[in-house]
């Protein structure tokens, strides 16, 4: 495998980053996860911008968009992919022991590309389950939502109950008790007929897939509330599932104790999303 680190291609070991990176140290540092079909980054755009905004948010120089979108590329050619994960980071950098992002010259730049495995297919047509985490999201007021962060700490101990309880993904509640995110998702369920999503306020990231799923949504008539939801309303809820970039649309068959069936609206909104990727590849090739 070969990575992109800073300004070239490296073989992986090669691919060294300092012990005194502030990303190693300190979490100091954003990224992005992206998948590419048959050569598309799908979204790239959108991932770049969020990067961006990130970047924004922790006052991290990151580099331009355009050498970022040569980086991807550069990537996956030398690893000769067509559908692929990448993985973009950015740290604050190699610097001194301490917090003042100031003891880092400049940022480390990393970009990972290797080949996509596909989710087996019984787990989208049998769903998946879930547990509710006794770990809560971050709170808002400490780490905003709207970064896509380095630190993970309490998301991984969120999916270490998950993998304790047999489950799949675990559902994060915020301070309040309400619904905000899965560990590396957005949780969707329909109740009454609407398709109901928390808010990013409440503590959730807002995701590409995300905001494709709630857009194709309503362009097919399917009523989408975002709002502010606890336990209950996904108990009582018909269908669920979650998104993210890797996994597109992927169904649950439990949560907890209450057992949902994998809907009409999951396999619609499923259906429609890979027509939109192959929509987004056709115009991206001019076709």
């Amino acid at each position: 495998m070969r990575i992109f680190l800073n300004k070239k291609i490296v073989p992986e070991p090669e691919a060294v980053v300092s012990v005194y990176d502030h990303g190693f140290l300190y979490g100091d540092g954003i990224y992005e996860t992206m998948r590419a079909y048959n050569g598309v980054v799908f979204m790239l755009d959108k991932h770049l911008e969020r990067l961006g905004r990130s970047a924004s948010l922790t006052k991290l120089d990151i580099p331009e968009t355009g050498f970022i979108k040569d980086a991807v590329s550069m990537t996956m050619e030398a690893n000769k992919l067509s559908d692929a994960y990448i993985r973009v980071t950015v740290s604050r950098g190699k610097g001194a022991i301490g917090l003042d992002p100031a003891l880092c010259k400049e940022p480390t730049f990393v970009v990972i590309a290797e080949h996509f495995k596909k989710y087996p297919e019984h787990l989208y047509s049998s769903g998946v389950k879930l547990v509710i985490a006794k770990t809560r999201r971050n709170l808002v007021f400490a780490i905003n939502p709207k970064i896509k962060s380095l630190n993970f700490l309490n998301n991984i101990f969120a999916k270490m109950e998950a993998k304790e309880r047999g489950a799949y993904e675990a559902i994060m509640l915020n301070a309040e008790g309400l619904i905000a995110e899965g560990t590396v998702s957005n949780i969707f369920f329909v109740k009454d007929n609407v398709l109901c999503t928390p808010a990013p306020e409440v503590g959730a990231l807002d995701g590409i897939t995300r905001e494709v799923v709630i857009n194709l949504a309503k362009k097919n008539g399917v009523k989408v509330s975002e709002g502010e939801y606890y336990p209950d309303d996904l108990f009582n809820a018909s269908e669920v599932f979650f998104t993210n970039t890797t996994s597109e649309i992927m169904p649950v068959s439990q949560v907890e104790l209450i057992d949902y069936k994998v809907g009409d609206v999951t396999k619609s909104l499923h259906m429609l999303y890979k027509e939109e990727v192959s929509a987004y590849i056709k115009n991206y090739r001019g076709n």
